[in-house]
């Protein structure tokens, strides 16, 4: 360990994706602060380690300290590899991340929903799984500007992947009121179709049964890799967003 060696966060290039806090084991970020990047405990970074600059998005972290000629990756890794932004990896076949990204956990009546229901789950799947040998990673990604979206190349709000995969076999959608109130437009928000029935917040049952699926290989719903253009509806959801906030940055600091 170094004191002359940690992280340093270029916070006009962050996009407050919460990543290097997520991943970082051993506790140099501030998770209270989480998903903004604050370095807290700089001399329990690992001596020339660069992990979290390796699966920075954007390339927005270096080190002090630097000699090794490393330069920021923007995510591009070593080991488990990436194929593409939206989070499949190609790497070992024991490593599960199971991803869960929306656009609002204040106010939002299906994304908090599915967010307590996908904690439940993920509580009792967790420990089985890592008794067959699997290590389970367990992210939160709240998406936050359009940048960050496109980036995840995110389709609707709430979206669960497991390795890179949408558990969902297609994207369906119906009115959300609490999201169009925070835009100020007409915002359609994800369903959830399990056993005939269509949830707005989904049954316990459906997120661990598809979360399985996707695990053992029985979910043929592949990774959200190929071409992307933000979707119409969460375009004007930004754009909504930055019209209320008077925002003249392009939705990037807010």
């Amino acid at each position: 360990m170094s004191k002359t060696w940690y992280p340093v966060i270029d916070y006009s290039k962050c996009v407050e994706c919460g990543a290097c806090v997520a991943r970082c084991p051993r506790g140099v970020y501030d998770t209270t602060k989480a998903p903004t990047p604050v370095v807290k405990n700089p001399e329990l970074c690992a001596d020339h380690g660069h992990g979290c600059g390796n699966n920075c998005p954007v390339g927005a972290i270096t080190y002090l300290g630097e000699d090794t000629g490393w330069t920021p990756s923007r995510g591009e890794q070593s080991g488990n590899e990436l194929c593409c932004s939206c989070g499949c990896e190609t790497g070992s076949q024991k490593k599960i991340v199971v991803d869960y990204l929306y656009l609002d956990l204040e106010t939002c009546n299906r994304c908090i929903g599915t967010d307590s229901v996908l904690d439940e789950v993920m509580m009792i799947l967790t420990p089985a799984l890592s008794i067959a040998g699997f290590e389970v990673e367990y992210r939160k990604i709240e998406m936050k500007t359009a940048e960050i979206a496109g980036h995840y190349k995110f389709l609707s709000s709430p979206t669960i992947r497991v390795n890179g995969q949408d558990i969902c076999q297609s994207v369906a959608e119906n009115s959300c009121g609490c999201c169009s109130d925070i835009s100020g437009t007409d915002v359609s928000c994800r369903v959830f179709e399990y056993n005939g029935e269509t949830y707005e917040v989904p049954p316990k049952e459906m997120l661990a049964e598809s979360i399985l699926n996707a695990v053992f290989g029985e979910n043929e719903t592949g990774c959200s890799c190929g071409e992307y253009q933000l979707p119409e509806n969460l375009q004007e959801f930004y754009q909504g967003k930055q019209d209320k906030s008077g925002c003249s940055c392009g939705g990037n600091c807010c």
